[in-house]
């Protein structure tokens, strides 16, 4: 058993419900992306084991990862672009526009995907808003699975984003939110357009605390924070340490599964990380970067299109991130030193948070080279601050309970 799990376990046996358990229909929604689905597998997985009917709605292009967990998947078309950044356009309205048309089209789908299935109560990621529609034309309990940072009292996005509130003000921001309106009424719903996307009557969050802005100003009787979720076992996830690696220390080199075309960023890592005396190097390069593209490899680097993250985590003794929420919070929760190389969205906050609780350097991508990268790994690997904190915040996450707390709260709602 990983060591996040064998943690995560015990807070299980202490954190049982008293009272007896119902098998339950529960119905899980969300989109097909990486990140917004791996950190709530772990829930759903714990749900099945515990004798409950599990309906996912997922597009294909996942079912399989959902059915892995005992769920039954129910597929459903979405119309969201790629996961090449490129297609998402550059301003707000550009991130935010999918969603809406995306839960337009997918509304009739799901209602035919549930009819005459009605289930006990609704679990959803925040993108997927027809769920909150379905769950209050049923009339049962919802339950927000949130991957990521939530508002705080007093936060207001125009005072964030002056380019949200530009965009708001903007003739297309006028028709985007009066369309949005027009959706909710005929749905019945009565929220603000902001209050609907933005502010779930119950959520779950699955980030450590210590990753949240603010976490002291949180409405904690609307957000529950029960840490990372994840695990190795059970997500095709084995790894064996290469035999080159052997009696050296580990580093591995992910920038996610989104944000991967960045051929002179690993070209940096070679240089800096390329034959350093002791240390091992897994560069994880994506789908739009080959081998050849960065030359000669040197001897203690190989590189991956793909690679099970948490599971090397586990082993690793530093991790160069784009200090996305998933990678961020693995490398709390398996205490691993963080180089932040932030690419977009939220990643510059969350460097900024790693970097402020001691366990990370920041360093911004248009300064990471190859003298800044080796400088900070070695700054890392050998300040006892820093795994004084790492320790820390290993535990800190870990007692927050994981999927095991999360599914004793989702009982308490169905109970």
């Amino acid at each position: 058993m990983c060591r996040l799990c064998e943690t995560n376990r015990l807070v299980y046996l202490t954190d049982m419900p008293t009272a007896p358990r119902r098998s339950a229909h529960i119905a899980m929604f969300n989109i097909a992306a990486p990140g917004h689905v791996h950190p709530g597998l772990e829930v759903v997985r714990e749900l099945v084991a515990r004798g409950h009917r599990v309906s996912y709605a997922i597009p294909d292009a996942m079912a399989d990862l959902v059915a892995s967990t005992g769920a039954e998947p129910r597929p459903y078309t979405s119309t969201l672009p790629s996961d090449d950044p490129a297609d998402w356009g550059s301003g707000p309205l550009d991130n935010m526009r999918p969603f809406f048309d995306d839960a337009v089209q997918a509304l009739p789908q799901l209602e035919v995907a549930f009819e005459g299935d009605v289930p006990d109560l609704v679990l959803s990621d925040s993108t997927s808003y027809p769920a909150r529609v379905l769950a209050r034309r049923w009339g049962v309990p919802q339950i927000q699975l949130t991957p990521h940072m939530v508002a705080w009292e007093g936060f207001v996005m125009e005072d964030i984003n002056p380019e949200y509130a530009q965009m708001k003000r903007s003739e297309e921001g006028k028709a985007y939110f009066a369309a949005f309106r027009s959706w909710l009424d005929e749905q019945g719903v009565d929220l603000d357009v902001e209050e609907f996307t933005g502010v779930p009557e119950r959520s779950l969050v699955l980030i450590p605390s210590a990753m949240q802005p603010n976490a002291e100003l949180v409405d904690r009787e609307r957000y529950t924070f029960v840490g990372t979720c994840g695990r190795t076992e059970g997500r095709g996830e084995e790894w064996r340490r290469p035999a080159a690696a052997e009696g050296k220390r580990l580093l591995l080199v992910s920038l996610g599964s989104t944000f991967t075309n960045e051929p002179e960023f690993y070209r940096a890592c070679l240089q800096a990380f390329g034959d350093l005396p002791g240390w091992y190097v897994i560069l994880q390069i994506g789908k739009h970067v080959t081998p050849e593209d960065l030359g000669p490899l040197p001897g203690n680097v190989e590189t991956h299109p793909w690679v099970p993250q948490l599971a090397i985590l586990e082993e690793a003794d530093a991790f160069v991130t784009h200090a996305g929420m998933g990678g961020s919070q693995e490398g709390l929760a398996t205490g691993t030193p963080m180089i932040a190389v932030p690419q977009a969205a939220d990643q510059f906050m969350n460097a900024g948070i790693l970097e402020g609780l001691g366990v990370a350097r920041h360093v911004p991508k248009e300064k990471a080279t190859a003298d800044a990268l080796r400088a900070s790994l070695a700054e890392l690997t050998s300040s006892p601050e820093t795994t004084n904190r790492l320790a820390e915040l290993r535990r800190a996450t870990t007692e927050e309970g994981g999927a095991p707390h999360a599914a004793n709260l989702i009982e308490a709602t169905l109970r």
